[in-house]
């Protein structure tokens, strides 16, 4: 059945585009996500019966009763060998509706992402916690699958990834690589967890820290001898470090700021840029790497300062987003335009925008 699925077609066109993402919603024909924009399909508006009809023609009947009893449906999806969509399935306004997240058929490298050397320094860690974070859709995904690719490829670990749905395929190379799927493998992240530390693991990669259950779990992962990868949505590693402490019950604040001091390992807080010919983005990350100055801080409260530790820790592979901007606009490896909207001060970036109408123009009060 699943060969001849006539949402297939638009699976396809979308791969064949380079797509991220596809919308199926009721009114509007099918919409492509290209470098970061949507652009309609050539097509017909979707009316509720063909939008319904197009999704649950690939759902089981678990999946079907599941979302009819009142909820969203998260899900991977593969018609083909080597081919892999995120399916997000929800109700709106109208109908029915879904999101999905074209899965590229190979797991880039850290190389291919050109990320920075730190970043393979970060994943040799033998214990502790390494976070990978950024809003919905700047590539958190890729870049954790490229760490697992690289431990796969450079030491001999067992690691167990828990994800929301299974996203890249890993085949175990000199690591054993076991990927359980939240939902069909799992009842939940923090039960995923609770079972992955009876599984002898040496790396665990939790696709979401999402709640304050799932944190404390993979805190104490991290406290207990394993190497925990993880994402949150946060925009910078102060961001994080606050999530992380602001999840917490009152009564354990000071105990999630003694943990992070001592066993997080480093933060990757990176957005997408556009590309300067506009044909594709380029992941431009933040790095905090946990060093005395930063556990100091953190000991005795002082999260605020430590935006200022990272832009004197070069030495040490940190960079703020607004320095690896920079970088990349001066490297001409991104759009000034682009990153000058990424940017938080916005100044540095002025005499480097091509579209001045994006600087907003200050009256003159006489």
């Amino acid at each position: 059945m699943t060969q001849t699925a006539r949402i297939n077609a638009f699976l396809q066109l979308g791969r064949e585009q380079n797509a991220s993402d596809i919308h199926l919603a009721v009114g509007m024909p099918p919409v492509l996500r290209m470098h970061g924009e949507i652009h309609p399909v050539r097509y017909r508006e979707l009316s509720a019966d063909e939008c319904a009809s197009l999704i649950f023609e690939i759902l089981g009947d678990e999946q079907r009763a599941d979302f009819e009893a009142g909820n969203d449906l998260d899900f991977s999806y593969s018609p083909a060998e080597g081919e892999r969509y995120r399916f997000n399935v929800f109700r709106k306004l109208g109908g029915i509706a879904a999101v999905v997240r074209i899965v590229p058929k190979a797991v880039s490298t850290l190389d291919d992402l050109g990320l920075p050397p730190v970043v393979k320094k970060l994943a040799h860690a033998h214990q502790g916690m390494l976070l990978v974070t950024g809003a919905t859709g700047t590539g958190k995904s890729t870049t954790l699958g490229a760490i697992i690719d690289y431990l796969n490829t450079t030491r001999k670990l067992n690691i167990i990834t828990l994800e929301d749905p299974v996203e890249f395929m890993h085949r175990s190379k000199m690591s054993l690589v076991v990927q359980r799927e939240v939902g069909s493998s799992v009842g939940s992240f923090a039960e995923g967890l609770r079972a992955a530390l009876r599984e002898d693991p040496d790396v665990i990669l939790v696709g979401e820290l999402r709640d304050a259950e799932t944190i404390a779990m993979a805190m104490m992962a991290a406290e207990t001898g394993h190497l925990v990868l993880g994402t949150l949505h946060t925009t910078s590693a102060a961001k994080t470090l606050d999530r992380i402490v602001d999840s917490l019950p009152a009564e354990q604040k000071a105990q999630g700021l003694m943990f992070l001091s001592q066993n997080l390992r480093g933060v990757i807080s990176q957005v997408l840029v556009k590309k300067p010919d506009g044909r594709g983005r380029k992941a431009i990350v933040e790095v905090m790497v946990s060093t005395p100055a930063i556990s100091n801080l953190l000991l005795t409260g002082k999260q605020f300062q430590i935006p200022a530790v990272m832009q004197t820790g070069k030495a040490n592979g940190m960079c703020l987003l607004d320095q690896a901007l920079l970088d990349a606009v001066q490297a001409k490896e991104v759009d000034p335009d682009d990153a000058y909207l990424h940017a938080n001060d916005k100044k540095l970036f002025q005499r480097f925008v091509t579209d001045k109408r994006l600087i907003p123009q200050v009256a003159l009060v006489r």
